[in-house]
């Protein structure tokens, strides 16, 4: 029998005294443990360097990244595993959305693209 994936979003902040380079390392070795635990990426958002709300391990800003995933359950320990060896990474969160919330930003985004098609539509080449 297989494993009912769910849907999960993560958010982590990563050292932003990092190069551009060293930070896109670490952003892809959370990919890599997402996919090779069985995970499917659905989205993938790099926010960029922001200042933090408060000062982390004598830090003022960070690197903000995002996915949005489909996977296992036992998925998730593993992932927090990784968060906690990886030095770089300074703060992370991982929620699974509910339902109704899917729904809803299904829905917002069904109504954008609707909003969107007529406008398109009156553009004349």
């Amino acid at each position: 029998m297989e494993k009912e994936h769910k849907i999960y979003e993560t958010t982590f902040i990563v050292n932003a005294a990092l190069d551009d380079a060293q930070i896109e390392v670490v952003i892809e070795k959370v990919k890599d443990v997402i996919v090779k635990n069985g995970g499917e990426i659905r989205s993938a958002e790099k926010w960029g360097r922001k200042r933090l709300a408060y000062t982390i391990d004598k830090k003022n800003n960070g690197f903000y990244a995002f996915f949005e995933f489909k996977g296992p359950g036992d998925l998730i320990a593993k992932l927090e595993r990784h968060y906690h060896l990886e030095e770089q990474v300074i703060r992370h969160l991982t929620i699974q959305l509910d339902k109704k919330a899917l729904k809803a930003r299904e829905a917002a985004a069904a109504a954008q693209k609707a909003q969107l098609a007529p406008a398109a539509a009156d553009v004349v080449v």
